[in-house]
């Protein structure tokens, strides 16, 4: 088969899990309607996977500084596309799309205050908050958060200096700080993520799951409806 070596590449960091049922079904979807060169997976391969690239980044940090290490490991890479779709295992792609287009969530200001009103403070907060701290300081004035569960185009010198950028901060919300550096612009969406069993919005192009609402929700049985056949990126017999 024949590849456009004009399509960008995809980079998905996955942490240590055997089974990843939802990798499964995303590259299903990416295959389908994403079009893309080739698919790195950075951190742990599953044994299940066949024709992608492994980048063998060690998972013994937090997850924040795995992906981060992950994201680092792929833009340095020279066999990896100079502009690549930085995915997770978990985010599916339920219409085609020509070309992936870039898509923010809004200001961080009001994502920040949607998580402070609803009462969490955990680290993903604090490293939301610095970020925003981090950009201001810079004289961004109103950054947009990128943090959405979507693919977002990157090209590999600018997401090493964004990273660069940030490398004093411990969380730090990078597919932001990428986007805002390089003022990215974009349309503005909700985030996909579905966190609940049963309602999700099933027009939506872009779909993302947690583990529950993916192994036992209504959005996890409406994905796996979707793309029932295995893709080229699956083992035979696994």
């Amino acid at each position: 088969m024949s590849v456009d070596v004009a399509l960008p590449d995809i980079v998905v960091p996955v942490r240590l899990e055997a089974i990843n049922s939802q990798l499964r079904y995303a590259l299903r979807s990416w295959v389908a309607n994403l079009p893309h060169r080739r698919v790195w997976i950075a951190g742990y391969r599953p044994s299940w996977l066949t024709g992608v690239h492994h980048l063998p980044v060690p998972q013994n940090g937090t997850k924040y500084r795995n992906t981060t290490m992950a994201v680092r490991m792929a833009c340095e890479h020279p066999d990896v596309s100079d502009e690549f779709l930085l995915c997770n295992d978990d985010f599916f792609v339920m219409e085609p799309v020509d070309r992936m287009p870039v898509l923010h969530r809004g200001p961080v200001r009001e994502v920040l205050e949607h998580y402070t009103r609803r009462g969490h403070n955990g680290r993903y907060v604090h490293g939301m908050r610095a970020t925003l701290d981090l950009l201001t300081g810079l004289g961004f004035e109103e950054p947009l958060s990128y943090e959405l569960h979507v693919p977002l185009p990157v090209t590999k010198s600018g997401m090493l200096h964004a990273l660069d950028v940030g490398a004093g901060l411990d969380v730090l919300h990078k597919r932001t700080a990428y986007g805002v550096l390089h003022q990215l612009g974009g349309d503005r969406i909700d985030d996909v993520k579905v966190l609940t069993r049963n309602g999700f919005p099933k027009d939506s192009g872009f779909l993302s799951t947690m583990p529950d609402t993916f192994a036992a929700g209504a959005v996890g049985r409406h994905i796996r409806a979707a793309f029932p056949r295995p893709c080229r990126y699956e083992r035979r017999g696994r």
